[in-house]
């Protein structure tokens, strides 16, 4: 690693006066809250209108600090003391920061528009870190005073800087130029944000574009005609734009959104370039274009960058605070981990901590260019500087280096031993800190470790999901197209985050029972195709606004979706319904001549599918009936593709049906129940996991003598001593009073408890007499070691029944591996 500049260097940067001692220079500082190494840290004494860092100067000097950079005459020189006196502080940061800049020669590329900046820095960061030692902006830091503390991290092993750069106000952007000096730069787009200060549009352009003024090259969408008006003021700059029209230089041909994925053909330099991408909204798909296109123009090859750009993940960008078990909070950033996004997190949990106890969880951190002792240290001084007082550090280079790390550090390989011998937080009190990079799931640890509100959880297993859904890819083939059903609210795990999962494995279709189902998907941000199988008339104007598609099942429901597509271009396509047996919604054999005609006769109705639902697919004794069923629904479908005059998709087959009858999976299949690990048969359901585990914890435990009676209506009086416990869960959470009185059971550290007396709202007994526990301890009700089939046996239902009924105020909580 280079030296450190000197102090008298950078006061001659800043055009100051260095009085005392000359010291070199490690860190920069301006928030005295911020964990700090005191010895190498100059703390800039930055003024505003409400703050004022001359102030904290003698705190500073008690905890070791003794270079300073402040305004001349502010403040006097203490023995010992580096002091930088300067007429501005604020401008003195950005010289030095410019300053520094220009020791390197790496090529940099600077980032600005209005909206996507981080985004487009971290995915650039996500597609070029296996060749190049990056620096980038952490977070969002992309202000006056963010850039120049970004710059400042530039040293002599990084091969590429991502900076991004954000102005408010007219004059702005020249300082950050000076700092960044970007060789590259890319301008992501102009939108509302900063208005008030800026006349136009292509005024604010205009400000944000002297960020390139000295750049060889500019990114940018050659379709937003503010932008480029700006950027062609620039004289000698290199225009490189992506668009639609025939004038870009990297040009979309085609586009097509599948979900929640696109699928772009391209054509760079007149070959074609075609690439398909996680995403599909808007700004994801330009954010991903901007990252395309400096790809290649820095010489990756088309085939490197598409297989890159299909594995882009998404970005994230929040430190959540969260209520933590055992008195505590947590801080969640459990999806990335390097030195300055570490350094931003310890300063969060400084402030949050307010003298609580400091604990950390961290991950192996990603390479920093430093040699992995060099870099380990890094860690434990940032650590040590944060007063953190209990580190819990996770893999194998961290275990590794392990006699770097402070006394009483506990070290594991993953998140699964942590949990397994952690399974709460080890500190009463504590303020936690999960940080680790996205492949060591610390999420986990997250979702094991906040606050319940409720003392009952349904956990949701999405590996076991991922699992079961690949189970039924495997049988049916990559021909048939999936349709998760998330009706319920996901069969009673969760809609949303069952949707988003769906989504995330590229599942075709989504069904749901209801249009409001359907809207909370969309507002939620889920954008794969939804099946609304509503038995209630909906609006089609609200169809249409949400992007939704409803079921066409009698006279009264094509009229309307008729009417509304004749006078809609783009109205919702439907899906016709047909009643083969089953008896509930759907045109019947006999309907079919008056919808044949129907159908003839309307130009503008695109139908999506043709579908029908099987009555007993799941039991052998009526497989005829089925297959009658499935016989019917290929000859009315037919009909109904010719009267149409094309092929919608076909789809009769539920879980049950796409393992038994082959024959029914035509185009697609529609899984419900077989997503959470209940096959067809014993056979199958023992080749899939259970999703979900249904816990509660005790509450309380009661010695009780012989006589005494327990819950209401005093049914069940005891025969002979007994230890009860009671247990947070009742009616009001899903757990049936016919589960009362010895008919229901839970499971405590493996052994059957049994109900006694009745299942009230909130609550319920069991007897654990013999079985070792205490308060706190977790009673499952369901779980993979006894299964929700055994659970929904015990209601006299089944296990759809005993899924849906859980309440929504027991809390979901989702697990990954």
């Amino acid at each position: 690693m280079p030296a450190a500049p000197l102090a008298s260097a950078l006061a001659a940067a800043a055009g100051g006066t260095l009085l005392g001692p000359d010291r070199p220079v490690h860190q920069l500082a301006i928030d005295s809250r911020q964990p700090l190494e005191p010895a190498g840290t100059l703390f800039i004494a930055l003024e505003g209108k409400h703050h004022n860092g001359h102030r904290y100067l003698p705190e500073l000097r008690e905890r070791g600090v003794q270079a300073f950079l402040v305004r001349q005459g502010a403040v006097q020189a203490l023995p010992g003391d580096s002091l930088i006196a300067v007429p501005d502080t604020l401008r003195a940061l950005q010289d030095i920061a410019a300053w520094h800049r220009a020791q390197f020669n790496l090529p940099v590329v600077g980032i600005t528009g209005s909206n996507g900046k981080t985004v487009v820095k971290e995915w650039l960061n996500q597609l070029l870190a296996p060749e190049e030692r990056i620096v980038r902006s952490p977070g969002s830091w992309n202000s006056q005073v963010g850039v120049p503390l970004s710059v400042w991290a530039i040293d002599g092993t990084h091969t590429l800087g991502l900076f991004e750069a954000g102005i408010s106000e007219p004059g702005e952007m020249d300082a950050l130029a000076r700092i960044i000096a970007p060789d590259v730069g890319i301008f992501t787009n102009i939108g509302p944000a900063h208005g008030a200060h800026f006349a136009s549009d292509a005024a604010k352009a205009d400000e944000k574009a002297k960020l390139f003024r000295r750049a060889k090259t500019v990114v940018f969408c050659s379709d937003h005609a503010a932008v480029r008006e700006a950027l062609n003021k620039l004289p000698g700059v290199q225009l490189l734009g992506w668009g639609r029209k025939h004038d870009a230089d990297l040009r979309i041909v085609e586009e097509h959104a599948n979900g929640d994925r696109s699928t772009l053909q391209l054509r760079w330099k007149n070959e074609p370039f075609p690439v398909e991408l996680p995403f599909s909204d808007a700004a994801s798909v330009e954010n991903a274009l901007h990252c395309i296109t400096l790809m290649l123009h820095l010489g990756r090859n088309r085939e490197q960058v598409a297989e890159r750009v299909r594995q882009l993940r998404p970005v994230s960008m929040r430190l959540e605070t969260l209520p933590a078990l055992n008195n505590g909070t947590l801080l969640n950033d459990a999806y990335s981990n390097d030195l300055a996004s570490l350094t931003i997190a310890l300063g969060q949990l400084a402030r949050t901590a307010a003298g609580r106890t400091k604990l950390v969880v961290l991950s192996d951190i990603a390479d920093s260019g430093e040699a992995p002792e060099q870099r380990h240290a890094h860690i434990t001084g940032l650590l040590r500087s944060a007063g953190v007082e209990h580190v819990i550090a996770i893999g194998p280079a961290m275990r590794e280096h392990a006699a770097l790390f402070p006394a009483g550090t506990r070290f594991f390989d993953d998140a699964v031993a942590l949990l397994h011998a952690l399974p709460e937080p080890p500190v009463n009190g504590a303020v936690t800190l999960v940080k680790g990079a996205r492949s060591f799931g610390l999420e986990r640890v997250v979702a094991r470790w906040e606050e319940r509100t409720h003392g009952t959880v349904m956990e949701v297993d999405l590996e076991a999901m991922r699992h079961n859904l690949n189970h039924y890819r495997e049988l049916c083939g990559p021909q048939v197209r999936i349709m998760g059903m998330v009706k319920a609210g996901g069969y009673g795990s969760g809609a949303v985050e069952m949707a988003r999962f769906l989504a995330h494995e590229q599942v075709a279709w989504l069904g749901v029972a209801y249009a409001d189902e359907g809207i909370e998907l969309r507002r939620q941000g889920v954008r794969t195709p939804v099946l609304v199988m509503n038995p209630e008339p909906v609006p089609m104007e609200t169809l249409h606004r949400y992007q939704l598609e409803a079921e066409v099942y009698d006279a009264c429901s094509l009229k309307a979706a008729m009417d509304f597509a004749a006078h809609v271009p783009d109205a919702p396509a439907v899906h016709l319904k047909l009643d083969t047996g089953m008896h509930r919604l759907g045109f019947l054999p006999e309907d079919l001549p008056e919808l044949l005609e129907a159908l003839r006769s309307t130009k503008h109705l695109r139908v999506a599918s043709i579908f029908s639902h099987l009555a007993a697919s799941e039991d052998p004794q009526h497989d005829a009936f089925t297959r009658g069923q499935i016989a019917l629904f290929r000859e009315l479908s037919a009909q109904l593709a010719g009267a149409l005059g094309y092929a919608p998709l076909l789809h009769i087959a539920n879980s049950a049906a796409a393992t038994r009858f082959p024959e029914a999976r035509l185009d697609m299949v529609r899984l419900g129940i077989g997503l959470h690990g209940i096959g067809a048969n014993a056979q199958e359901t023992a080749l899939l996991r259970p999703v979900e585990t249904l816990r509660t914890v005790i509450a309380q435990l009661k010695e009780l003598a012989a006589g005494e009676s327990v819950s209401y209506g005093r049914k069940t009086m005891l025969t002979k001593p007994a230890r009860i416990a009671v247990l947070p869960i009742g009616y009001a959470d899903g757990l049936s009073r016919r589960l009362g009185e010895g008919r229901g059971r839970v499971w405590v550290h493996g052994q059957e408890a049994r109900t006694v007396g009745a299942v009230c709202m909130d609550m319920c007994m069991v007897d654990v007499t013999g079985i070792p526990c205490a308060t706190g301890d977790d009673a499952f009700v369901f779980s993979p070691q006894h299964p929700v089939q055994d659970y929904a046996r015990d209601l006299g239902t089944i296990p759809y029944e005993a899924l849906t009924s859980i309440s929504p105020r027991v809390k979901r909580v989702f697990v990954r591996e």
